[in-house]
């Protein structure tokens, strides 16, 4: 039996309706973890469904880091204004200028990352793992391809806030909570030396 205390803590630690965290719980067995991980998992579903939609509003924020050094803008996109002038979505864009400061990331996605500069690092770990046995040094490759980018691919990075989610999965959530197409549109990163 779902309690009315397990759906509220479950709303309060994502965001998303009640109608939602009560499915998510009663398809878990009132595991709360489970319920996480299905709601993670039906969030990336609607945002693939939702990917075609267009984005017509949105909302730029900057972070400026305590030492006034370092700071980013970012522009997250949404499909209305009522989704950008809700102050939940203001605060991702916020969290998401946070992040860019802190992690700078050269690219938003993997798809942006230049040919050149894939077999430029594709080169210097094939040099690497030259000396390991051929039957697997397609997987190795692959698993230094992919931890090198994802510390330079936004949407790949963990959330500072949450490491257990990506930039991906944040946005993912946030498309799930607000039921409209969010994006990030553009960033930048500006550093005093």
């Amino acid at each position: 039996m779902i309690t009315n205390e397990q759906i509220k803590n479950l709303r309060d630690m994502t965001g998303i309706s009640v109608m939602q965290c009560k499915k998510a719980l009663e398809e878990a067995k009132g595991d709360t973890e489970k319920a996480l991980l299905i709601l993670r998992k039906k969030s990336s579903d609607l945002a693939t469904k939702k990917k075609d939609r267009v984005l017509g509003a949105g909302a730029i924020a900057a972070y400026i880091h305590g030492n006034a050094a370092v700071g980013a803008l970012v522009e997250l996109l949404s499909e209305t204004d009522f989704v950008s002038n809700n102050k939940e979505f203001r605060q991702i864009a916020y969290d998401l200028a946070m992040q860019i400061t802190a992690a700078n990331p050269e690219f938003l996605k993997r798809a942006d990352v230049p040919e050149s500069e894939l077999k430029k690092v594709e080169e210097l770990f094939a040099d690497e793992i030259k000396d390991k046995p051929t039957a697997i040094r397609s997987k190795i490759l692959a698993g230094k391809l992919n931890a090198y980018f994802k510390e330079r691919v936004l949407l790949e990075q963990p959330f500072i806030k949450n490491p257990d989610l990506t930039i991906q999965e944040l946005l993912d959530g946030a498309i799930q909570k607000f039921g409209e197409k969010i994006a990030i549109g553009r960033f930048a990163r500006f550093s005093v030396k």
